[in-house]
C-alpha cells in the first residue's frame, strides 16, 4: 500500500510542478501546495486532473483496485494529502528534495516514514488495517 501511495504523491507531484527546481515556500509555492492539497482532497479537482493525465489514471485505478470502495479511496487521498504535507514541511519546501524522497521512498519505504508526523503515521495503521479488513 505504501508503494501506491507514493506513486500517488510523484504523479500528484508531477501534475502541481511541472519542472522540478529546488525551491523554498515563497507565495507562490505555498500556493501550489494549496492546490495540490485541494486537488487530492476535492473529488471533482482530482477528476479533472486524472482525467488529463494517463500516468494519474493508472495509479487512480491501482488505488480503486486495492481499497475496493469509494469511501477508503477517499480515506487514501485525503492520506496522500497528509503525507504530502509532511513531506514538503520536513523538505523545506524543495521540490527537488521532495521529489528525491518520493524516488528513494520506493526502495525505503520505512526510511520515508520517518519524516512523517506520528499522526500522519497512526492514520497510515489505521487506513492499512481498514484496508486489509476490507479485502477479508
Amino acid at each position: 500500500m505504501r508503494s501506491i501511495v507514493i506513486a500517488a504523491l510523484s504523479t500528484t507531484l508531477g501534475l502541481a510542478v511541472p519542472s522540478a527546481h529546488a525551491q523554498n515556500l515563497d507565495a507562490a509555492s505555498s500556493e501550489a501546495l494549496a492546490a495540490t492539497l485541494k486537488m487530492l482532497t476535492d473529488p471533482s479537482q482530482r477528476a479533472g486532473a486524472i482525467a488529463g493525465n494517463s500516468d494519474a489514471r493508472a495509479v487512480d485505478q491501482k488505488i480503486r483496485s486495492l481499497t475496493g470502495s469509494d469511501q477508503l479511496t477517499e480515506e487514501l487521498y485525503g492520506l496522500a494529502a497528509q503525507i504530502f504535507e509532511d513531506l514538503g514541511r520536513s523538505q523545506g519546501g524543495d521540490v527537488g528534495k521532495m521529489l528525491d524522497a518520493l524516488e528513494q521512498a520506493q526502495q525505503d519505504p520505512a526510511a520515508f516514514a520517518v519524516m512523517l508526523s506520528p499522526a500522519t503515521l497512526a492514520r497510515l495503521r489505521e487506513l492499512a488495517t481498514k484496508i486489509s479488513d476490507q479485502r477479508k
